[in-house]
Order: C-alpha cells, then sequence, then structure tokens
C-alpha cells in the first residue's frame, strides 16, 4: 500500500482524477470499478471537465459499481444508477452499454451475485477500482465482520450505515436495508485500487484502515494485503496517521510521482 497526502480535499480529489485518466489513456479499454457517495461527486465532476476537455477519451470503458441498494428501480433518485447517472455518465463520452451496476430489483439474490461476478470475469476484470471508505471502515457495503474473501452479494446494512445515509432519503425510513455489494474479495481482485479518504471525521477510520491490523471489523483494511493500491488523503483526513513523513517523502522522491508533483 502507498499512501499520498495532499494538503488540501481539492488536491486529493484532483490527483485520484488525474490517476484515473492516466489509466484510461495508457489502455482506452479499461474495466474501471466505481463508488458513489459525497466524496467522490467532485472527482467526477473533475473527470467530465477532463473529458470536456479533450483531455480523457471514455468511449472505450466499461465500468462495474460497487453496489447497488435493494428494492429501488434505476429511476429512483436515491438508487446508485441514477447517482451515477446525474453525476458522471450523462457528463462524459461513455457507452452507456459498457457501464454495470448490480439489478437492486433482481428476483434472485444469490443468482444477482452469481450474474455480477461473472460479468466481471467476462470482461477480463477490474483494472482500476475506486474506492472510498465509510465512517465503520467499510468498503463497498462490506460491513463489519464482513469475509475478507467474500464476493458479490446481498449484504444487510448496519444501522450506523442505515443512519449515516438515510438522511438522504425522504422521508429517511424509505431508505432500504439491505444493498448489494461487491465482496471484499471481489475488489481485492482488481489490478490496482485507489481510495480517496477526505476530511477531519474520516482521519480516526482512515488510521485503522491504514496502519492498523487487517481486520474483517474493518474490511478498509483489507487493502493492506494488495500489492498495487494507493490512499490518498488531503491533510484533514491524514491527522492521525503515524507515518506522515514517510508518506510525504514517498510522493517527494518516488519517481512515479513525478508527473503529479
Amino acid at each position: 500500500m502507498e499512501v499520498i497526502i495532499r494538503p488540501t480535499t481539492a488536491e486529493a480529489v484532483n490527483l485520484t482524477a488525474k490517476l484515473i485518466a492516466e489509466a484510461i489513456r495508457r489502455k482506452p479499454f479499461l474495466k474501471l470499478g466505481l463508488a458513489t457517495g459525497a466524496t467522490m461527486e467532485a472527482v467526477y465532476a473533475d473527470l467530465a471537465a477532463m473529458n470536456k476537455a479533450g483531455e480523457v477519451d471514455f468511449s472505450r470503458v466499461v465500468t462495474f459499481n460497487l453496489d447497488e441498494y435493494i428494492g429501488l428501480p434505476p429511476e429512483d433518485p436515491n438508487s446508485y444508477r441514477y447517482y451515477m447517472n446525474k453525476h458522471l455518465f450523462s457528463k462524459i463520452n461513455i457507452d452507456m452499454r459498457n457501464t454495470n451496476l448490480p439489478n437492486g430489483l433482481a428476483e434472485d439474490e444469490v443468482e444477482e451475485g452469481l450474474r455480477y461476478e461473472a460479468a466481471i470475469e467476462d470482461a477480463g476484470g477490474i483494472d482500476l477500482q475506486l474506492l472510498g471508505i465509510g465512517n465503520d471502515g467499510h468498503i463497498g457495503f462490506n460491513e463489519p465482520i464482513s469475509s475478507l474473501a467474500s464476493r458479490t452479494r446481498a449484504k444487510a446494512l448496519t444501522p450506523a450505515t442505515y443512519a449515516q445515509n438515510s438522511v438522504y432519503f425522504n422521508p429517511p425510513e424509505s431508505m432500504p436495508k439491505r444493498a448489494f455489494t461487491m465482496g471484499v474479495g471481489t475488489i481485492l481482485d482488481a489490478a490496482r485500487v485507489v481510495m480517496l479518504i477526505t476530511g477531519a471525521k474520516k482521519a480516526g477510520i482512515a488510521a485503522k484502515a491504514i496502519e492498523g491490523p487487517v481486520t474483517s471489523m474493518v474490511t478498509g483494511s483489507a487493502l493492506q494485503m494488495h500489492p498495487n493500491a494507493v490512499v490518498i488523503l488531503d491533510e484533514a483526513a491524514a491527522s492521525q496517521l503515524t507515518q506522515t513523513d514517510y508518506y510525504n517523502w514517498v510522493f517527494a522522491n518516488e519517481p512515479e510521482w513525478e508527473p503529479y508533483r
């Protein structure tokens, strides 16, 4: 795992977007794993601006989202399909047939998990997976005590996740209590993983995920086992890390980061 700290949220977001854009330039038919949430909206705004400026071409990119609420149709404003269409897909030159999310209305939940796993495999696997992290350390909807070998499946949300996300629903109690999510094992199969963490509220969980033990209680900590993972933080989110001097040294001196300095 590499840890990169940028002074501001905007700089952390922009570096994340630049890494994605560069990956697409190197491999135009990139298989890109995507995440949702407030943290990602700025990343997608940067990518849309790059696309509009002709700096990155999404026409051959294939995307796979991490998760989707069970019971919500795609046109529901709180579905992750709606979120992706609104914040990214409608603003870039992507072929909508190449955008994939779990089907929140699937009648057979087990079969839907298997179908999604097969779709990823048939595409050749995910080249780059974008991640955020939840307040309890979850990636996707892999809540605490999720198996670190888990695959795409239906998952019950914790009361903490329900409370955090239900503010976006009207009324709040209309939020589904379950969701489809890629498993931790599915995520770890990606060739590269980029996690973005911003804000002082995430400082404690960022420290646990990056420098704490690998544990199913903090599924984001599983990235410590990934051979090609980078975590990008702003200074606020990095405030409880203990090895910041080393992380800053890596960014200042390693050749791979020279184009981004």
